[in-house]
């Protein structure tokens, strides 16, 4: 019985391979103004595993002094060297950075007198580093927040794909999220117990504790990679709740008006009209 239901399992995940193989090179023909064939199915699979499909994923977190980079520092780092397939966490990690003021710590509970005590800090910098090489890509919550604290300073940059878990990853439904769930409320989603927020390694245990109860990881994880545009959506001030609802943010990335960045595929669900925005053009 059981291995009735694995047969399935993987019946049903390559069928899901080469349906989201073609979109992917369908998109890629469109954008490059090409027409692209392959011999078989398997093929397409082939294609999609070897580079759409992440096996090690490195759970990411950071605690910082303030919100702007320019101005404030990161404090603390957490991570997670997660196996998709198995389900496992590999390694986790987390390290503190000496700051001389944190003006975050009723948020973070971190005070700025410890971040100074003697620890092991190049070694541990070293050791995220070898974690960053083995990882196929970096997930982390609110990832636009994290990303732009490394390269600075002590902090190594990263080149790695990212995925944004609040915004690259569309949630079943049948979790009831809001279009951009907190952390929080993703692990209550998920049964995960909450005891703790705001300290980078927990919140990086929360979202193993998602992933591990999460059976469609692999496909949320590929439509997570999908190649994303900035739209702008076209809506009356009378239904702004409408773009709001769908995880578009007001004066963001673009000045007065609603935009949000995603990919073409969940472009067609929206319920209102909207435009690509090509700032290149």
């Amino acid at each position: 019985m059981k291995e009735e239901q694995n047969q399935q399992k993987d019946s049903e995940q390559l069928g899901f391979l080469y349906e989201t193989t073609k979109e992917i090179t369908n998109e890629k023909a469109t954008d490059l103004g090409e027409k692209k064939s392959f011999k078989s199915n398997q093929e397409r699979v082939e294609i999609l595993s070897k580079e759409h499909f992440p096996k090690n994923i490195l759970i990411l977190d950071t605690e910082t002094t303030g919100l702007d980079n320019e101005n404030d520092e990161c404090l603390e780092v957490g991570s997670i060297l997660f196996d998709v397939k198995s389900r496992s966490v590999l390694a986790q990690q987390s390290f503190l950075l000496p700051v001389e003021i944190n003006n975050a710590e009723k948020i973070n509970n971190i005070p700025a007198e410890i971040t100074r005590l003697p620890q092991p800090l190049s070694e541990a910098i070293k050791y995220f580093e070898s974690l960053v090489r083995v990882s196929d890509v970096i997930v982390a919550h609110n990832a636009e927040f994290d990303m732009k604290w490394f390269g600075l300073k002590k902090l190594p940059q990263i080149e790695k794909k990212w995925i944004c878990s609040m915004d690259d990853i569309t949630w079943p439904a049948d979790r009831q999220l809001k279009t951009r769930p907190s952390v929080r409320d993703l692990a209550l989603a998920y049964g995960v117990p909450v005891w703790n927020a705001h300290r980078a390694l927990t919140d990086c245990i929360y979202l193993s504790e998602v992933f591990k109860r999460c059976s469609e990881l692999e496909q949320l994880l590929i439509r997570a990679l999908e190649p994303k545009v900035l739209l702008r959506a076209e809506i009356s001030y009378e239904e702004r709740y409408l773009a709001k609802s769908a995880g578009f943010r007001w004066n963001d990335a673009i000045k007065g008006a609603w935009s949000r960045r995603m990919s073409r595929r969940d472009m067609q669900k929206l319920e209102f009209p909207v435009h690509v925005v090509d700032f290149h053009s």
